[in-house]
């Protein structure tokens, strides 16, 4: 039984028990009565959604490949199909997502026990799906039905990789997402950040965290695979730096929520002495300056020690009222969270250290991850 129907139930027992009721228990139970209906008829309407699109691409498909008449339509049938049916929400897009949505969850129907002889050969699916998943990395039916809508599916239909739709559905069930927090999710390449992270537990239970400290803007490790740098190429940091300049779009959307791009190579005089550091960002949810430093190897304690230099000029030159102390962030390839926290000992508490990484893991190493996650 759900919170909403303990609290009718609940609610119903009160109010026989009682042998006088208030105005205002009378608007209580009334508040309750509706909500409840309400987001129950919301749950069908959902449920239903889904239902009737697969069984419409179920349609589609089985009419596609037995057909008795379907070389008269040519590549033409969805237009045809829904000129055809003229009916209100029901386009071509929505007969192509549909389609799609069948290719992709064959089992759907027929694991909730719904007699569908489904004739969709496995090979077409394999093909579609472009991998092959064992069951263990399949989202049972009931659980997509009942807790994602169709929105939520018609997202997470946009990746075309069987093993990164399974990762999306099993963290919008476990945490509750928006379809507009999924659809971030997805942008910010959460699957790809989770399976390279050294802690993915740590970096998932951060997905719902509002941002109201630097610790939670702060992200490793970071993926760097849009600039299409190969892991064996020698590149500088001038270069990486250029590169990312390139894609800095991509590069905003990888930081995260609230990054905004303020200088490059940002000028900085000490002693008399030019300093510059690499990219200046002003993040205008924690109301600060970001600076961050990108280095093409490993972490070593003198270059926290830069960082902290410039995050302590910025803290005394370049802070404006209203604006709260910078941030640093250290970016690297490797590092060693002993050496790490050694280094930073007595420093700023908001000087961070993130590694990057220029190429996907492996599907093995995604794999790996996920199935200890389920």
């Amino acid at each position: 039984m759900n919170t909403e129907s303990q609290d009718i139930q609940q609610l119903a027992t009160q109010w026989q028990q009682r042998t006088q009721h208030s105005f205002t228990q009378l608007v209580d139970a009334v508040r309750i009565t509706h909500g409840f209906a309400q987001n129950t008829a919301v749950r069908a309407i959902n449920r239903m959604a889904t239902l009737r699109n697969w069984l419409i691409g179920y349609y589609v498909v089985e009419y596609e490949q037995s057909g008795e008449d379907r070389a008269k339509y040519g590549e033409q049938i969805l237009e045809k199909l829904a000129d055809a049916l003229n009916l209100k929400g029901i386009n071509v897009t929505t007969l192509e997502q549909s389609r799609r949505f069948y290719i992709y969850y064959p089992h759907l129907l027929p694991d909730l026990g719904i007699n569908i002889s489904a004739t969709l050969s496995q090979e077409s699916v394999q093909q579609k799906n472009s991998a092959t998943l064992s069951q263990k990395f399949v989202t049972p039916a009931d659980k997509l039905v009942n807790y994602l809508s169709f929105s939520h599916i018609r997202e997470i239909m946009t990746l075309s990789d069987p093993l990164s739709r399974f990762f999306y559905e099993t963290e919008c069930i476990r945490g509750g997402w928006s379809v507009r927090e999924l659809r971030r999710q997805i942008s910010t390449n959460l699957y790809f950040r989770a399976g390279i992270s050294r802690q993915p537990e740590k970096l998932l239970s951060q997905i719902k965290a509002e941002i109201t400290t630097p610790e939670n803007i702060v992200r490793d490790p970071l993926s760097l695979e849009f600039l299409g740098v190969q892991m064996n190429e020698i590149v500088s940091e001038s270069a990486l730096e250029d590169a990312l300049i390139l894609h800095l779009q991509d590069f905003l959307l990888e930081l995260g929520s609230g990054f905004c791009f303020e200088a490059r190579q940002k000028r900085i005089i000490i002693d008399g002495n030019y300093y510059f550091a690499d990219l200046v960002f002003y993040h205008r949810y924690l109301h600060c300056n970001v600076i961050v430093e990108l280095k093409n190897d490993s972490f070593k304690h003198e270059y926290i020690g830069q960082l902290n230099a410039y995050v302590a000029y910025y803290k005394a030159n370049e802070m404006h009222s209203g604006d709260n102390p910078p941030v640093g962030i250290l970016l690297c390839t490797q590092k060693g969270e002993q050496m790490v926290e050694y280094a930073t000992a007595g420093m700023d508490k908001n000087l961070f250290v993130s590694t990057y990484q220029l190429q996907l893991p492996d599907k093995s190493t995604l794999e790996q991850f996920l199935e200890e996650q389920t």
